[in-house]
């Protein structure tokens, strides 16, 4: 213990030889660089003296915006369910939809289902499908 007491003794007066050489250098900087002005003589020094009247500066023209380019969306699957459904006359199965859009057949259920809950499509039969 007694010489952990030692240690922290004479690390402590390294710190402080240390803190007086650090404010040594710091005094010989503040002499050694010229000093900064005041804010209130910068603000006094760049006034400037009263100028004539000038015209005010033409106003510019807004610039030219642009067409904006629509964008195309691509068909949801949704949309790509809809549709057949909607082409058909006597309605379409679920599995024509799975092979038609190459949708497994849980995906196919729940559009179907989706679709359903919209009242988009009826159900005409187990499994047959019409638009509403």
């Amino acid at each position: 213990m007694k010489e952990l007491d030692v240690a922290l003794k004479t690390l402590a007066e390294g710190l402080r030889s240390l803190a007086q050489s650090v404010e040594k250098i710091a005094e010989k900087l503040e002499k050694s660089v010229p000093k900064k002005q005041t804010k209130a003589k910068r603000k006094a020094a760049a006034k400037p003296t009263r100028k004539a009247k000038t015209k005010p500066a033409p106003k510019k023209e807004p610039a030219k915006k642009l067409p904006v380019k629509k964008t195309v969306k691509k068909a949801t699957a949704v949309d790509t369910v809809l549709a057949i459904i909607n082409i058909s006359k006597k309605g379409v199965d679920s599995a024509t939809l799975a092979e038609k859009t190459g949708y497994d057949k849980n995906k196919i259920a729940n559009i179907v289902f989706k679709l359903r809950k919209l009242d988009k499509i009826k159900s005409v039969s187990k499994g047959l499908y019409t638009k509403a």
